[in-house]
């Protein structure tokens, strides 16, 4: 019996099959459906302004601009200063505590810059610890002495600066070791001293990487909501949110979240042309060791407090702080809803992981099997979703889903009198494709270098040996990615368990996680009830950070 080969499709008048190219066709239409929430929210610039965003304009925007370009210009500061330093200091100089900082400086990167400004408005408001025990040692009362405003745009950079500066410190230090001795040594034989080696030659060396790094922490910083919400600061997430909730105008509110875009990709486009100005020459030397300049004395102790300050600020006191908090609450926190709340985080991130790591496989695999113009374009733009608050993913993807919704239900009342309601908006499969889309990006640039990393002449064997394309993706490259699929798969799941816009405004009714939970008890300044859930976002994210460490360290040996 002959059986019907689904793969082909019969065109043409001469009656020969012609066979559907699944990776060439299905790859972008499925690359496409993953970029539909960043396409949605850019094509509202084409609808004419309403009577909403003409009052928004008209007050509120010029604020909401000022505000953003503002505190992206205090975090940029911030990170570069904390993170080139840093990652200078621990790469070409030798000083006590050295190889911990190395690490140790990742693991601000695992507090959520939400919960940092809970702790520290819990820590230094008028109420808190430290004002407290100012006005009893001093015997001061309201009004007699001035302490800076936390709440504050100032504020709010200072929280960003802290927890984002690892971005910078990753790459500038990824960089730093990557740059070849021989440079370095001539610098020093022209009478160079370490300072005016780092100016004059490390630190151009270094810019591309010191430039990208900067773009994620601005980006970030975009993206930001828990934090500019919480601290009283207007900029364009918290505009979107007022918009969209307290206006109830969807219209503007997307507006307003494409503006933003504007924004972003500005971002990113600049980031592009810094990279692609650079030219690299290698210049020999670079299996030897990297030198090490010992530092004594003063020397050494302040390299020492320009690497703890940081660290010290932005993980171990708030992470401390937590601990205190939840220690006291522990009773009155960890009861039923909050094992409730952790099912649900941690079974909503590993489903949203695992499915962005299998979309993220097919999209690189099919990039590697058809590298054509059109497969190589959409897989890039399914991958803009990371440089997307999560906030503007969630307005892109409601949407559509709401107009799939009622073209359902028209459907259904039209031919059957059945009224189907909302099948898709207000789900958890809404949740999980903005998760999807919102994370493509970490999942599809970690599968990207497993697969580089594979030589095309293991394809042409396991081909000849008579191996489908599935078949080699299963038997070859997959257990050859094991540690990279898994490394991926950690990154998705932690970014999904700290992520908030998208998970506030597209959770199904009477369903919580503990990024929601945190943000809602702190809102109502229960932040010692709140510490529990935001100590364990915290706790889930020091392995993937820990293991970011460990890859760039493993790079090149440094004495």
């Amino acid at each position: 019996m002959k059986h019907f080969n689904f793969a082909r499709l019969y065109t043409g008048g001469g009656g020969n099959p012609r066979p559907v190219d699944f990776w060439g066709v299905g790859v972008p239409l499925l690359a496409l459906i993953m970029a539909l929430p960043v396409l949605v929210v850019l094509s509202s610039v084409l609808r004419p302004a309403g009577e909403v965003w003409r009052h928004l304009a008209a007050t509120v925007l010029p604020a909401y601009v000022g505000n953003t370009i503002l505190l992206m210009l205090g975090v940029g500061v911030g990170t570069l200063l904390l993170g080139v330093s840093c990652a200078w200091l621990c790469t070409l100089c030798r000083f006590p505590g050295r190889k911990i900082f190395q690490w140790a400086l990742l693991l601000p990167m695992a507090m959520p810059a939400y919960i940092i400004a809970y702790t520290y408005t819990g820590m230094l408001d008028f109420a808190g610890p430290v004002q407290s025990v100012l006005r009893a040692w001093f015997d001061w009362g309201y009004g007699d002495y001035w302490f800076p405003q936390i709440r504050s745009l100032g504020g709010a950079v200072v929280m960003l600066s802290l927890v984002l500066y690892p971005y910078v410190y990753l790459l500038a230090r990824a960089a730093f070791i990557e740059q070849s001795v021989c440079v370095l040594e001539a610098s020093r034989t022209l009478g160079c001293g370490p300072w005016r080696s780092f100016f004059s030659v490390a630190l151009p060396l270094a810019r591309p990487a010191i430039i990208a790094g900067l773009t994620l922490a601005l980006m970030e910083t975009l993206a930001d909501f828990g934090t500019v919400q919480y601290f009283g600061v207007d900029t364009f997430t918290t505009g979107i949110f007022r918009t969209w909730y307290g206006l109830g105008d969807m219209a503007a509110a997307t507006q307003l979240a494409a503006l933003m875009m504007s924004l972003v990709l500005l971002l990113i486009v600049l980031e592009r042309w810094s990279r692609r100005r650079s030219r690299y020459h290698h210049t020999g030397g670079g299996h030897r060791d990297l030198p090490g300049y010992a530092l004594r004395g003063g020397r050494a102790w302040a390299a020492f407090a320009v690497c703890f300050l940081p660290l010290f600020f932005g993980f171990l006191l708030p992470a401390a702080q937590l601990g205190s908090w939840a220690v006291a609450a522990w009773a009155e926190s960890f009861d039923r809803s909050f094992l409730i709340l952790t099912r649900n985080s941690i079974l909503l991130a590993v489903a949203a992981a695992l499915l962005t790591l299998g979309c993220a496989l097919v999209l690189a695999y099919g990039q590697r099997l058809r590298p054509t113009p059109v497969v190589i374009g959409a897989v890039r733009i399914a991958a803009m979703g990371y440089a997307v608050p999560g906030l503007v993913i969630a307005i892109g993807v409601i949407i559509p889903f709401a107009w799939l919704d009622n073209t359902i239900d028209g459907w259904m009342r039209a031919n059957f009198n059945i009224a189907t309601g909302l099948l898709f908006s207000g789900t958890v499969a809404a949740l999980l494709f903005a998760y999807m889309a919102r994370f493509m990006a970490v999942a599809l640039h970690a599968v990207e270098a497993g697969l580089g990393k594979i030589k095309p002449s293991m394809d042409d064997a396991a081909r000849v040996l008579g191996q489908r394309p599935l078949g080699v993706l299963r038997r070859v490259h997959l257990p050859v990615m094991r540690g990279t699929l898994l490394t991926a798969l950690l990154l998705v799941f932690v970014d999904v368990l700290k992520e908030l816009p998208a998970t506030l405004v597209l959770r199904p009714f009477n369903f919580n996680t503990l990024a929601v939970r945190a943000f809602e008890l702190a809102s109502d300044e229960f932040l010692a009830q709140s510490s529990l859930a935001a100590l364990a976002i915290v706790a889930a994210g020091i392995l993937p950070v820990i293991l970011l460490s460990l890859t760039i360290a493993r790079g090149r040996k440094q004495s």
